[in-house]
């Protein structure tokens, strides 16, 4: 685990990951059509914003994903939540 100052400081790290995915609501991408790769990162923004705007812009439309849930009037999911089903997507890939 390594702790950074901001965005840039995280980037800029020898220990940043090599592909960012990030967890959205404003995408129509489901999380389970990708592919996920040993050294990848998630990324998710917090429950009343979501994620920060220059976050956004970096990653960029490819690298979006979305839970899907059943119930199209919810907003998204809880945070802890949403973590927790995209980490061990990613963990069941990765087996």
């Amino acid at each position: 685990m390594h702790e950074h100052a901001d965005w840039p400081a995280f980037r800029a790290s020898p220990h940043a990951p090599k592909r960012l995915w990030l967890f959205t609501t404003k995408t129509a991408r489901s999380f389970w059509d990708v592919r996920y790769l040993d050294g990848d990162g998630l990324v998710f923004g917090n429950e009343g914003e979501g994620p920060r705007p220059g976050c956004t812009r970096e990653i960029g439309d490819a690298q979006r994903v979305t839970i899907p849930h059943a119930n199209p009037d919810l907003r998204s999911l809880n945070l802890s939540t949403a973590a927790g089903i995209a980490c061990f997507e990613a963990l069941r890939q990765w087996r």
